[in-house]
């Protein structure tokens, strides 16, 4: 499977909608409106299989320090296939030409974060988190997400 990773463009913003909402509705994905994908479209890339969008990841600036991957995934045909561990590589590759020392997430999938040289750390150590978006988040004082950490340096 040829799998192509690339920054995203305005074109993308409909199929990233699809792929994101499809995992919002499953509660495992913050949601995020057309309008807000255009906004921050810079922040997306995407891996394309034969010119298809089939995933997503985006790197969310918290601090000056600081960087979350944001709306990773991978359309559950596409699987299995090291297409997420391709969207990682390419944000943490963005995050150290913007010279930021540590990448985070917030995920329920663990495994694949330990896989990709993540540690499992506290929550409460990103207060940058906590007060930009968990105080919106419908979870927030029963979050059930774990938090992963790794360091760039």
């Amino acid at each position: 499977m040829e799998a192509v990773c690339r920054k995203a463009t305005s074109a993308d913003v409909e199929d990233l909608y699809i792929l994101i909402e499809s995992y919002a509705v499953k509660g495992i994905m913050l949601p995020r409106s057309r309008q807000t994908l255009a906004r921050q479209i810079d922040t997306f890339v995407v891996v394309e299989v034969d010119h298809k969008i089939v995933g997503c990841g985006s790197l969310c600036r918290l601090g000056t320090d600081l960087v979350e991957i944001r709306s990773l995934g991978v359309y559950e045909g596409y699987k299995g296939y090291g297409l997420g561990s391709k969207l990682v590589s390419y944000l943490t590759e963005e995050a150290k030409e913007q010279q930021i020392p540590k990448i985070m997430a917030l995920t329920y999938e663990i495994s694949f974060f330990l896989k990709n040289g993540f540690d499992v750390v506290e929550k409460e150590i990103f207060p940058e988190k906590v007060w930009t978006d968990c105080v919106n988040c419908p979870k927030q004082t029963c979050c059930d997400e774990i938090a992963v950490l790794k360091m760039l340096n």
